[in-house]
């Protein structure tokens, strides 16, 4: 049964935390009294969100800027992260890059840049992390979707990155599980959710109750701590109207 005072005094990283899900696990993980490093590429929109923290109750907030489109970026985040929380007992990987909803011809460089931000980042900034939640026993939030279990038209390249995920974390479980490596996975698989960017951006394009981003958040953290293989939210189907511009860009 998840206990809201056993996040009391746990070192977490949060990347993707300017807004929206990741913001809300770092206003959920403060008030629970964590330390928390945060990440994303927007460092005004950082500093507001850890304002906030210290003002929920976080034990500590800091923030480190940048993209997780440079790889040597992603790794020297995570060795910086730990110098300041003295450890790390959770990673929760939650960014994304900007993914156009449209019909694919030949964007290539859509597909790599996906695959290089929503996939390879989580696999670098994962093994930085590994031997600090080796000390700690600790667990790792993959944040992936919907799109990384179904196909779905208009996010091939992001739907692409999301099954890497699945396939390549679900895999690293059963790789712990037989060389007795204590960190969990848990890979969360997200339905629509009702963050400023994805209502803005796929208007008149998906038609579907999205769900709230703060309960999202929530079970995520529940999830985690509780060290389960997967966590399911999703309270509505997905429909994507082909009618119109499909052609906006989305964001957890």
């Amino acid at each position: 049964e998840f206990r809201p005072e056993m996040l009391q005094g746990k070192k977490v990283i949060v990347t993707g935390a300017s807004k929206g899900i990741g913001r809300e696990m770092a206003y959920h993980l403060s008030k629970m009294g964590a330390h928390v490093v945060l990440t994303a590429r927007s460092e005004e929109g950082l500093q507001k969100v850890v304002s906030r923290c210290l003002e929920l109750g976080a034990a500590s907030a800091h923030y480190i800027a940048g993209t997780m489109e440079d790889m040597a970026f992603a790794e020297r985040f995570v060795v910086e992260a730990g110098k300041l929380l003295g450890g790390l007992d959770m990673l929760i990987l939650n960014h994304i890059t900007q993914t156009t909803m449209s019909l694919f011809h030949d964007d290539i460089h859509s597909v790599r840049r996906s695959m290089e931000v929503n996939f390879l980042s989580y696999v670098v900034l994962s093994t930085a992390a590994l031997p600090m939640l080796k000390q700690s026993n600790g667990s790792i939030a993959i944040i992936s979707s919907m799109a990384g279990k179904m196909t779905q038209p208009l996010i091939a390249s992001y739907s692409a990155s999301k099954f890497a995920l699945d396939g390549f974390f679900s895999t690293i479980r059963k790789e712990h599980l037989m060389t007795k490596v204590n960190v969990s996975i848990t890979l969360c698989v997200l339905g629509f959710i009702d963050t400023e960017t994805a209502l803005k951006e796929t208007s008149g394009i998906i038609l579907s109750q999205a769900a709230p981003k703060e309960e999202c958040a929530l079970e995520i953290i529940k999830g985690t701590v509780l060290r389960k293989d997967e966590v399911y939210y999703d309270k509505s189907s997905w429909t994507p109207l082909l009618l119109g511009n499909p052609g906006r860009r989305i964001m957890e």
